[in-house]
């Protein structure tokens, strides 16, 4: 049934689009509701799955059911979202609380910082040679993407991917950094 309705949205029916809507809305929403854990940003994703379903109606060649395709959109939205600046710039942001002494007033808490300095120096020394190249000329010397690869002569991809591994590599083993910070007040 649902490849019906689709064949007919190809086709630039309105009522399609509105059945799929009414149809999807509830269960494509759920699923972000799920992955996200926040109700606005649950709507806004599976707004835009279905604005994007209608604007690019005629180039999808659905291949299994419209359910299947939907829930792809959600997790590849899920996906971009983590990737997008918003969520980088909140990492950054912690990270550059926990690293910046201006607001640490108490001796024990500069005491608590210098460690988690060298906690941070420790887990950015346990990448890959290469991995932490890449890293630090992105994140220390802040040179562009496009600059380290040409620096590096390697792809531009191949630089992202580097910064991309390393930040997960450095999120898993120092999550209890942003803990410990909010314990001591420094967040």
């Amino acid at each position: 049934m649902d490849n019906s309705l689709f064949l007919s949205l190809q086709l630039g029916d309105h009522q399609a689009m509105e059945a799929i809507y009414r149809i999807y809305w509830e269960d494509v929403f759920d699923v972000a509701l799920k992955k996200m854990n926040d109700e606005a940003l649950a709507k806004d994703i599976t707004q835009e799955i279905f604005i994007s379903l209608w604007e690019n109606r005629t180039a999808i060649n659905l291949t299994g059911s419209l359910s299947a395709y939907l829930y792809g959109a959600v997790k590849y939205k899920v996906i971009n979202y983590f990737r997008s600046g918003s969520i980088k710039e909140y990492h950054q942001t912690a990270l550059k609380v926990l690293m910046d002494e201006q607001y640490i007033a108490a001796a024990d808490d500069k005491l608590i910082l210098k460690e988690l300095h060298l906690e941070v120096d420790a887990a950015i020394a346990l990448l890959p040679e290469k991995m932490q190249l890449v890293f630090s000329m992105s994140r220390k010397q802040e040179k562009s993407i496009k600059e380290i690869a040409s620096e590096l002569d390697v792809s531009v991809q191949t630089v992202k991917n580097q910064i991309s591994a390393a930040l997960k590599l450095l999120k898993k083993s120092l999550s209890y950094i942003l803990l410990i910070a909010a314990l001591i007040g420094l967040t």
